[in-house]
Formats: structure tokens, C-alpha cells, sequence
């Protein structure tokens, strides 16, 4: 299964308009950046767990698609806590290595902040359908019609990626330079692959160009388009969530005092 590919599901979100996906998504990463703290973030964190059974997905595809944010969070939490501003009593001081109780605090706020951020909105993503979010930003949000149809080629496309990237890899064996050279040639093969990679991209990219203006999707008249999109009952209280779970991160953050707005 790629991790790009849209999953069907029978939760509630993946009734719901890809816009107020993409909005809920939104009030919660840009409230989360107003502050670096772990209050807020284990906050929302803990709320978005617990809405996370309605979003219809499996634990295996919900490990599957935040694999790349089970890496980065603690990535970051070790290189802060070892290279992070110190503050505080030291908790370990060792040659290059220094760790505070500020560094470490600072720490846990990245890591859960990140999770608290990407959580959402790859689950909400990974429930939504590139064309229904095409529909979705053209005629809600009223996205010129060219940006969004160009977007939405360009999405899919990128789908196609990996299995290039595979049948690449595949010629270029059973043409016998695959397995040579050591780590040395295990690189140069890599970029000799990526460029190959890189020049059929732009190859099919062009011809999708010329193929869409062809076909009248490069014009400035406004189109019309097959499938409505609106907003409905349950997308407004999708939205409203997330707000609440921003708001209650805010709110938790001020009263244990460890808010710090990075703006100001």
C-alpha cells in the first residue's frame, strides 16, 4: 500500500468536505506555533487521540502513514535536549553533551508539537480524495480553477514516483549495474538513478501540460464543474472541533503558566 494513496474508509471524516478537513487541520497547527511549550501541545495531543476512532482508520494504516512523524518527533527531542539552549540545573554534562531541565523541557514541547501538528492533518488527508479536494478548493474556497486543476495533475502524478522509481531499479538490474563498486557505487548508481527519475518526470510533466491545454483547462473562462461541493452540518462540526481542541490546549497552557506567545 502507498502511503500516498487515498484510504477508503467507513468513519465519519471521510464524509466530510475535504475543505473542512483542511481547515480543521489548519486552526490547530497555526494556534500550536503561536507557542513552544508542552502543556498546549500534550493537550491537543491527547484530544486528537481520542477523536481519532471516528477518523475510520486501522492501526496499521495509522502507523503506516505517521511513520514519518514517529522518526522526526523523537529525532528532535534528542537533538534538543543534547543541543538546546540551557537552562536550569544540568541533568548531564558531558564533554559535548550537555542536558538542562531547560533544554529538556524545550525537548518535549518540540516532539509533542510535532505530533500535534502532523497527526491531524495526515489522517485527515490520508481520508480525502485529491479530486474531491480539487472540487472542494474551486468552488468553496474559490480557488482560481487553473492552480487548483494544475495541483491537482501535479498530486497525481507524484503517486507515480515510486513505481518509476522501481521499474527503474529493476531495468537497470537485469541490465547487470545494480550490484557494483561497493558503497562508493551504491551512491553514484543512486544519483545516476535519480537524475534518470528526474528527466522522466519532467517528460511526462510536459506532455500532461500540453495534453491539458489541449483540452481547454489553461483557459481564464470559469468553468463549470461535474461534482458539487458544499458545505454541509457535520463539516461545520468539524471545524468547530477543531477549534475547541486549540482553544483547550490555549486555555490549559495559560492556566499552568508555561504559555509564551513567540510573537510577542
Amino acid at each position: 500500500m502507498s502511503i500516498l494513496a487515498t484510504i477508503e474508509t467507513t468513519g465519519v471524516v471521510s464524509r466530510v468536505n475535504p475543505v473542512a478537513k483542511l481547515l480543521a487541520a489548519l486552526v490547530i497547527a497555526i494556534v500550536l506555533l503561536l507557542s513552544i511549550d508542552w502543556v498546549s501541545a500534550g493537550t491537543a495531543l491527547v484530544l486528537e487521540l481520542l477523536l481519532l476512532p471516528w477518523a475510520g482508520l486501522t492501526a496499521r494504516q495509522l502507523v503506516v502513514r505517521t511513520l514519518p512523524l514517529w522518526i522526526a518527533a523523537p529525532s528532535s527531542v534528542l537533538v534538543t535536549a543534547v543541543y538546546g539552549r540551557d537552562e536550569g540545573a544540568v541533568l548531564v554534562d558531558w564533554q559535548v553533551i550537555s542536558v538542562t531541565e531547560g533544554s529538556l523541557s524545550l525537548a518535549a514541547a518540540i516532539g509533542l508539537r510535532i505530533l500535534a501538528v502532523g497527526i491531524p492533518g495526515i489522517v485527515l488527508l490520508a481520508t480525502t480524495d485529491p479530486t474531491d479536494l480539487a472540487d472542494g478548493l474551486g468552488q468553496v474556497l474559490r480557488l482560481p480553477a487553473r492552480f487548483v486543476l494544475g495541483a491537482l495533475a501535479g498530486l497525481r502524478l507524484v503517486g507515480l514516483f515510486m513505481d518509476d522509481w522501481r521499474q527503474l531499479a529493476l531495468a537497470r538490474r537485469a541490465r547487470g549495474v545494480a550490484d557494483s563498486g561497493g558503497p562508493i557505487g551504491a551512491l553514484r548508481r543512486f544519483g545516476q538513478q535519480a537524475f534518470a527519475l528526474l528527466v522522466l518526470s519532467v517528460r511526462r510533466g510536459s506532455k500532461l501540460a500540453t495534453a491539458m491545454e489541449a483540452k481547454g483547462f489553461g483557459s481564464d473562462e470559469p468553468r463549470t464543474w461535474a461534482r458539487p461541493s458544499v458545505l454541509g452540518g457535520r463539516d461545520i462540526v468539524l471545524v468547530a472541533l477543531g477549534a475547541a481542541v486549540a482553544a483547550a490546549a490555549v486555555t490549559a497552557a495559560v492556566v499552568a503558566g508555561t504559555w509564551t506567545f513567540v510573537l510577542a
